[in-house]
């Protein structure tokens, strides 16, 4: 008896359908527009389609026809406006293994279809709460990383969880999410003021990045550029214009803060001390590699994979930095991480993004860039945020380098 199989009875329509909803929640799911774009074509070559992708941050088109008919008969093309995607890799890996459930026979194109669309439920209470712990729980942390004073890791983890709970309220809230960077850097600007005005001196400018760390958009900067080289001009521009303008909007916020309190005659209490011990980096940095994998919101039994991968790129970049130089470490720790994600792919036919991204969530240079802006507006000089400005950009230089050669190193399976 003749083995069925699912694709041979899905209709023209149907198989375009599916490819439709894939490229829509991939692209939602924070895919890079080279990585998304040579997934959908591969998936849909498997479908007996024909696909023209074309991907930007907030859009995507695709052009697809039937090989098997005459040419211009079968065109269509589909229009989707997505918005911006967030880093889901629970969803991520789902809508992979889904792809991979159709291509290969295991399932029907409208079972698949159903399985994309149940990954459009909301997250419960729960889940929601854990990504505003998650805030909390890495921004303490990378002040830890810093070797702040106690006052100020705890100030930095109170902000970032008041910054968490402000984002679940504009996830229901459109004008509240359109002015969220600015409002957020507002909030973390007042309370380091109040605090280090009331309780006790502050690292003024580095606790409230730390507190914003996870609004900062590095990782944002460095995938735009990565898109820059692999010749997706449109989306790689527009991405880093977008990782400018949430620069802008943070520095925004906090520059209102600090004017304010000037205006009342309020004067924070300003120090520079790194006073903790080494035992403190490294709770701190086991800290951050639990919080990234809520904020990255992998699936529990990965959380140990994405946690290994934090840890091991920031070990990698401080001691390759170490014996070779700052540029040098962040350009083994990409690499690493990047090499490593693609092997994981292949290996264990699952997204590479697991490995890569946490990889070198630690090594991005947004902070760095906040950090020149807010000098550069505070001290009204130009050359007061040059520095800043030319560290990012040796980092991000040095990042895009080894997400390149860590791709030539080894290839990736199916992009994602």
């Amino acid at each position: 008896m003749p083995t069925r199989n699912p694709l041979s009875e899905a209709t023209y329509t149907e198989r375009i359908a599916f490819v439709v909803d894939l490229a829509r929640h991939l692209h939602a799911y924070g895919t890079t527009s080279q990585r998304m774009e040579a997934a959908i074509e591969s998936v849909a070559r498997k479908l007996a389609l024909e696909c023209e992708p074309w991907s930007n941050p907030t859009g995507i088109i695709l052009a697809f026809s039937d090989p098997a008919r005459p040419a211009g008969e079968s065109d269509t093309t589909r229009v989707i406006r997505p918005g911006l995607g967030d880093t889901n890799l629970r969803k991520l890996c789902e809508a992979d293994r889904i792809a991979e459930d159709v291509i290969n026979g295991r399932i029907g194109v409208s079972a698949g279809r159903a399985a994309l669309r149940e990954l459009d439920r909301p997250g419960s209470r729960r889940e929601r709460w854990m990504l505003a712990l998650g805030f909390a729980l890495a921004s303490a942390a990378v002040a830890g990383l810093l070797r702040l004073p106690w006052l100020d890791i705890g100030t930095s983890g109170a902000i970032g969880f008041l910054i968490g709970v402000m984002a679940l309220a504009a996830q229901s809230r459109p004008r509240l999410h359109e002015s969220f960077e600015a409002v957020a850097g507002l909030l973390a600007g007042t309370v380091t003021i109040l605090v280090s005005s009331v309780v006790g001196p502050l690292n003024l400018n580095t606790v409230i990045i730390a507190s914003l760390i996870v609004l900062l958009p590095g990782m944002t900067l460095a995938l735009s550029t990565n898109e820059l080289t692999s010749r997706h001009l449109v989306s790689g521009t527009a991405r880093f214009a977008g990782a400018l303008m949430t620069i802008i909007s943070l520095t925004i916020g906090t520059a209102i803060a600090l004017g304010i309190a000037g205006a009342v005659g309020i004067e924070p209490q300003v120090r520079a001390l790194r006073p903790q011990p080494e035992w403190v980096v490294w709770c701190a940095l086991a800290l951050a590699a639990f919080a990234f994998a809520v904020l990255f919101q992998a699936q529990r039994r990965d959380y140990p994979l994405v946690m290994l991968s934090v840890i091991g790129g920031y070990l990698i970049s401080r001691y390759g930095g170490e014996w070779l130089g700052p540029q040098a470490g962040v350009f083994l720790a990409a690499l690493a991480a990047t090499a490593a994600g693609n092997a994981y792919a292949r290996w264990f036919n699952r997204p590479g993004a697991l490995v890569r991204l946490p990889g070198i969530i630690i090594l991005v240079p947004g902070s760095i860039s906040l950090r020149g802006v807010i000098s550069l507006v505070q001290s009204q000089d130009i050359g007061a945020g040059g520095a800043a400005a030319m560290a990012a950009l040796n980092t991000l230089m040095a990042l895009l380098a080894g997400l390149v050669f860590g791709n030539l190193l080894v290839t990736a399976r199916r992009s994602l």
